[in-house]
């Protein structure tokens, strides 16, 4: 269990009948903001890390990435076909969100934002969409990065 579960056991103990039903209110859109820009940044510290097993676990069973001619389907042949990119010391590229958006009913968001090769030179943008699993729980479900012109060539 990690230090941020814990953290929240006794605000999940308040929810389950030791407290006015006020303290278990649905997180605000700003809330679910943070927790999806959180988990994108969690997302791609997996790259930084040299962990695939942690990139896996981010992933929904449905998951749809368009990182080649065709769609990858599941998080079994996301898994596989990103597995290079996990190979080596080095990160071959980088991400950040710098735009992330959730629906009203808190179940689906968007989150966008610069790709860096490994040098930290920009030269794509990601899209994903992320789906609340569970509270608090966000898996991404599509995924597409979008090459950048070099402009001044």
């Amino acid at each position: 269990m990690s230090l941020r579960q814990i953290a929240a056991l006794p605000a999940l103990a308040l929810c389950f009948g030791l407290a006015p039903a006020a303290a278990c209110a649905a997180p605000s859109n700003a809330e679910l903001v943070q927790q999806v820009a959180d988990t994108e940044r969690a997302f791609a510290a997996t790259m930084r890390q040299r962990d695939l097993a942690a990139f896996t676990s981010f992933l929904s069973d449905e998951t749809v990435f368009y990182s080649g001619p065709t769609p990858l389907r599941g998080k079994e042949q996301v898994a596989a076909f990103w597995k290079k990119f996990y190979d080596g010391k080095e990160a071959p590229f980088s991400w950040e969100p710098d735009q992330v958006d959730v629906t009203d009913s808190g179940t689906l968001a968007h989150s966008s934002g610069p790709v860096y090769d490994a040098r930290g030179k920009l030269f794509a943008r990601f899209n994903s969409v992320w789906r609340q699993e569970a509270p608090g729980k966000w898996r991404i479900v599509f995924d597409k990065g979008q090459d950048l012109c070099d402009c001044k060539k």
